[in-house]
């Protein structure tokens, strides 16, 4: 968590005419740990890949408002934030299963799960699926790798049709220089989410070995 903290407070971005450059941009943040760029799976080609429809932007951003209105932590954000946040975000339909997320690649995008439920899922080395949990509208998916530029935890599968939005590093880069008071409130919610989700799947696969 603290890692997470100090990459939030790396995000703020140089004050014009300061002098100082920005200190992390989540677009180039694999290539600069030496990932090939061969090896990221951005959401352009997985949205291709899957067979994603593009959504109405005015349908996606009504669904994630609604949403997150009834989060406890992503109603911080504030009644004007999703407004605000739509023209970041890419919303999709996701036909059943599809596996929109995959173990051990990497990505730099996230999603949102709107509609519909993914299943969430760790391979194992012996082949069989341990499944961690069942995501349900308003969840979140991804975001881990999107802020740490590693490679994926799980696998995540659209279990019946889905909506989601969708939000890439390029966007996500985009969100801090033209609103980085929004970015800052984002990235700070996800964080704390993410620390919130982590804790339960630990338990979880504790128990699965014990």
């Amino acid at each position: 968590m603290k890692g997470l903290l100090g990459l939030i407070r790396q995000t703020t971005p140089a004050i014009a005419g300061s002098g100082h450059p920005d200190t992390f941009f989540f677009s180039t943040a694999f290539t600069e740990q030496g990932i090939d760029a061969t090896s990221l799976v951005p959401w352009e080609a997985r949205a291709n890949e899957v067979g994603a429809r593009r959504l109405p932007a005015e349908r996606g951003s009504k669904l994630l408002q609604a949403l997150w209105s009834k989060d406890n932590y992503m109603a911080r954000l504030g009644s004007d934030a999703v407004p605000r946040l739509e023209k970041f975000f890419d919303f999709a339909t996701l036909p059943a299963n599809r596996d929109v997320i995959r173990q051990d690649e990497y990505g730099n995008f996230m999603i949102v799960l709107l509609t519909g439920s993914i299943a969430v899922d760790r391979e194992q080395p012996w082949g069989d699926r341990l499944h961690l949990t069942e995501a349900r509208p308003g969840d979140i998916l991804g975001e881990m790798s999107l802020l740490d530029s590693g490679v994926r935890f799980s696998v995540c599968t659209s279990l019946a049709e889905c909506e989601i939005a969708v939000l890439g590093a390029q966007a996500l880069d985009e969100m801090m220089t033209t609103d980085p008071a929004l970015a800052a409130s984002l990235i700070a919610l996800l964080a704390r989410k993410l620390s919130r989700r982590l804790r339960v799947v630990s338990a979880r696969l504790g128990d699965h070995n014990s």
